[in-house]
């Protein structure tokens, strides 16, 4: 029997991890236990997406939230080395690229316990950006680094990561998808946000860059405004977002929410994934909505300079536009005048991914399902 640990922190780590509890159970050589860092923490970026996901309560809560990313970063260090080190796990798995996948990785590291990495690989070459380091260095700490897409081999390869590390298994974010669609389908929130087949604009932004700029946040409110003349806008607040909305001065510009420009609460998964789907059209600065966006042919404009997720460019429906409003301008009018970005789904983006990855790790260490 080995014993494997999930650390997970943010929303999209419990959407990675879903299906890997899952596939976990085909095995009864493994034993799988799950650590919650805590980094979000409330009912609406956590609580809701361990009841709609099925996620059983954490094994492990470390009750790590906010500060700074070094307040963050070494209190899950110091919390986690105590599990660690009390359980003496086989192998310990992190996702994703937020802090709690960056303290887990070290901590795993120093203490000599192997390390799986998924999402490995992925670039945006931009280190002005906390997760590109937490990418980078997890990378070079992992001993198992699975791969959503082929630039992250070649990202990986080029870094000198020993090709044997290298494991191409698909994107498990879509492996939740997938699972959840039939769900995702018969959601009643369109019929709270929108008439019949009314048509409407999704619109997230949590990123510094775009939400941290008193100047940058009222021009980018100024465009949704200008938007909902055109189309309906529906617009769930990031609470990083909704805290720097009440710092600008001119209040009026965002006590709007109107029937055509909306400003909600964040949402569960399954709703929020019913958004998406039926959407007209995304407008974000999140990473894992371009492979949503992609997976499901929703056009997808992505407000930031760069993407570590080439292939949602490359093959999906997705379209960089930088932060300049005028750059966003233009290509959210060229789709709803019909100018629509043809796309198709990633190789291995099929459902299978955390099969794959639990399979791998069950050959390297000799147990049978």
């Amino acid at each position: 029997m080995i014993k494997v640990i999930s650390v997970v922190g943010t929303r999209p780590n419990f959407i990675k991890i879903a299906p890997l509890i899952n596939a976990f159970k085909d095995y009864c050589g493994i034993k799988h236990l799950v650590c919650h860092t805590g980094q979000h923490f409330d009912e609406n970026m956590s609580g809701v997406f361990f009841k709609e996901l099925g996620i059983p309560v954490p094994d492990f809560f470390l009750g790590i939230s906010g500060g700074s990313h070094a307040i963050q970063t070494a209190g899950i260090m110091m919390e986690l080395e105590k599990v660690l080190f009390n359980e003496k796990p086989d192998l310990v798995i992190v996702p994703g690229d937020v802090n709690s996948t960056l303290a887990s990785a070290i901590v795993a590291s120093k203490l000599g316990i192997p390390l799986a990495h998924i999402e490995s690989g992925l670039r945006s070459f931009d280190r002005s950006m906390p997760e590109e380091i937490n990418r980078i260095v997890t990378d070079v700490l992992s001993d198992f680094l699975f791969v959503t897409e082929k630039s992250g081999i070649n990202n990986l390869i080029r870094e000198g990561i020993p090709s044997e590390k290298i494991f191409f298994v698909g994107n498990i974010m879509i492996d939740s998808l997938i699972n959840y669609l039939p769900i995702i389908e018969k959601s009643t929130i369109l019929s709270h946000l929108v008439s019949d087949n009314e048509p409407y604009l999704l619109v997230t932004f949590h990123r510094p860059s775009n939400v941290d700029d008193p100047e940058k946040l009222t021009n980018l409110m100024e465009f949704l405004l200008e938007l909902s003349c055109e189309i309906k806008v529906i617009f769930p607040v990031h609470p990083r977002t909704r805290k720097n909305i009440t710092r600008i001065k001119n209040k009026n510009l965002f006590a709007v929410n109107n029937s055509r420009l909306l400003l909600i609460e964040p949402l569960g998964y399954l709703d929020f994934l019913a958004l998406v789907k039926n959407a007209s059209a995304v407008i974000t600065d999140s990473g894992g909505i371009q492979e949503e966006t992609t997976f499901l042919g929703v056009q997808c404009i992505t407000m930031r300079n760069n993407t570590e997720r080439p292939v949602t460019v490359e093959v999906g429906t997705n379209r960089i536009t930088g932060t300049n409003i005028e750059e966003v301008k233009k290509s959210v009018y060229e789709v709803l005048n019909g100018n629509i970005k043809k796309g198709s789904i990633p190789e291995l983006w099929d459902g299978r991914t955390a099969q794959r990855i639990v399979q791998i790790i069950a050959e390297k260490f000799n147990v049978k399902n």
